[in-house]
């Protein structure tokens, strides 16, 4: 029985009424959040809540991070709005489960290990973006229907409503951590305004979100080939987004809980969840980075809070959407407001004088890409790149030589520093192949063959000195850089002792 309660997170030391409350401040965050995106998506309110219920509830279950919320996104949004607009919600709902396809696809292949790539730095970007973008996005909410801002008496309240739900957010914990200081405040301020008659914006005047249970629902586009290609593209950009800010997400949270989360079962239950979200008439999604802080800051460290979440949601869609609609947006502006200032890592502008150049480079690129062209697989794209030459070339400049002579009159070539396509030019220039003389040792203890342009330098080399009759021996070299020396049995010393185990990056090719 522990070892199935062990896989659910639960144990004694659970703090259910902790849990309970988490998930039910989550439930109210979610709401305006998966309405916005559904309708920037050209999709109807209800297709985002769906969303946020069938990837919440799915993720929540069988995720690999206890305590991060999924549900409909602006990055998943943003990738599906053109199709939205020039097919409709029928060839979204294959997109989204062909997306969940691939995206089981790359967890089964392990493909999360792959965000051990991706440097600090971008990360620090990635997330100050995300903050950019969450504190940006309330802004909507001090303009009126024609889209300028308010002003006078309108403006006072909302400014007025926010300021006392940053208040509560901000001093209740200094108080009592008994209850979560988020739902305080949304309550604090529904109450207000019900209680004095305030006239502010609510959630019902974004949208009704009144419905039934998600209708199961087997998208309705023709089985052909075209059709399968005009989704594919589509269906990439959104599993790699996903997955991208979803595993990005889970990084975030390991640090904040101090535990670790299992990057590919997240990106099967990612994709899983996609998958019913697509056969249950929703838009899709993947993890929020914004509800997941409100989770983990009110105290949620288990699935509990992501479940209570996920039906709380269904259960005001179903039954309390006339209460719902009356909640303020000034809370919930209040609430996402304080995220933003929790998302943004502060600590990254205190260490601009002690990172490298480069780094900070990465970083403020990553954010700046982030936050005003709403591509997050491009910005973490665009990072990685950069940090990865920016690695190669500094790498390049650390290939070294010792040289002497021994008492028999052989040339000692010591190599030190890692030996790859970038560091093959000052390799080369190592070495005084005419002046050398009859017996040449290069030795590789201290160095490391890294790729075929390395083994192709070392060809080079043997091949140069084999040309004017001296004999060259390659000390301390794996096996398969054996393997793929065009003249191995010639050149390699096979007495000496204690050569390398590691694999070279190319030995399968």
């Amino acid at each position: 029985m522990k070892k199935y309660l062990d896989l659910f997170g639960l144990n004694d030391k659970i703090d259910y009424k902790t849990e309970t409350l988490a998930g039910l401040t989550v439930a109210m965050a979610l709401i305006p959040e998966a309405v916005a995106f559904a309708m920037i998506a050209g999709l109807s309110p209800l297709t985002g809540l769906y969303a946020a219920f069938m990837m919440g509830l799915v993720t929540s279950i069988i995720g690999g991070r206890p305590g991060m919320i999924s549900g409909a996104t602006g990055a998943v949004a943003v990738v599906l709005v053109a199709l939205a607009q020039s097919h409709g919600p029928e060839y979204i709902f294959a997109t989204v489960i062909l997306a969940g396809i691939l995206q089981v696809i790359a967890g089964s292949l392990k493909l999360g290990k792959l965000m051990r790539l991706v440097p600090h730095p971008v990360i620090f970007g990635f997330v100050n973006g995300l903050a950019i973008i969450i504190f940006m996005s309330q802004l909507d909410q001090f303009k009126g229907p024609s889209g300028a801002w308010l002003s006078g008496e309108p403006l006072f309240t909302i400014l007025g409503l926010v300021a006392l739900t940053i208040l509560i957010i901000w001093g209740l914990p200094k108080i009592t951590k008994a209850i979560p200081a988020s739902l305080t405040a949304i309550v604090t301020v529904f109450a207000v305004v019900v209680a004095f008659g305030i006239e502010t914006r609510t959630v019902g005047d974004i949208a009704s979100i009144s419905g039934g249970f998600p209708p199961f629902h087997i998208p309705e586009i023709p089985l052909t080939w075209e059709a399968f290609m005009l989704i594919l593209p589509y269906s990439a950009i959104m599993a790699g987004v996903g997955l991208i800010e979803s595993l990005l997400t889970l990084n975030i949270i390991d640090e904040i809980t101090e535990t670790r989360g299992n990057g590919n079962q997240e990106a099967k239950a990612q994709g899983i969840a996609n998958i019913f979200s697509g056969f249950f008439s929703g838009m899709g999604g993947c993890a929020m980075i914004g509800q997941s802080l409100i989770n983990v800051s009110s105290g949620a460290r288990t699935r509990i809070s992501g479940i209570v979440a996920s039906v709380m949601l269904l259960v005001f869609i179903m039954f309390g959407s006339g209460l719902i609609e009356l909640m303020p947006m000034a809370a919930l502006t209040g609430l996402m407001i304080m995220v933003a200032v929790g998302t943004f890592e502060w600590a990254s502008l205190r260490t601009f004088n002690r990172m490298p150049t480069p780094d900070i480079i990465v970083m403020v690129l990553v954010t700046l890409i982030t936050a005003f062209l709403h591509n997050l697989a491009l910005a973490v794209l665009i990072g990685v790149i950069i940090a990865a030459l920016v690695f190669a070339w500094e790498n390049s400049k650390r290939i070294r030589a010792r040289k002497h002579i021994d008492e028999n009159g052989a040339k000692h070539y010591e190599i030190y520093g890692p030996l790859f396509f970038g560091s093959v030019t000052v390799f080369n220039s190592k070495f005084d192949v005419l002046n050398d003389p009859e017996e040449v040792i290069i030795d590789f203890a201290e160095s490391r063959v890294v790729d075929m342009s390395a083994i192709e330098a070392l060809n080079k080399i043997t091949e140069r000195y084999q040309k004017v009759g001296k004999k060259v021996h390659l000390k301390h070299l794996s096996k398969d850089c054996r393997k793929l020396l065009s003249n191995a049995d010639d050149i390699i010393d096979v007495n000496v002792m204690e050569d390398p185990t590691y694999k070279l990056a190319v030995d399968k090719l």
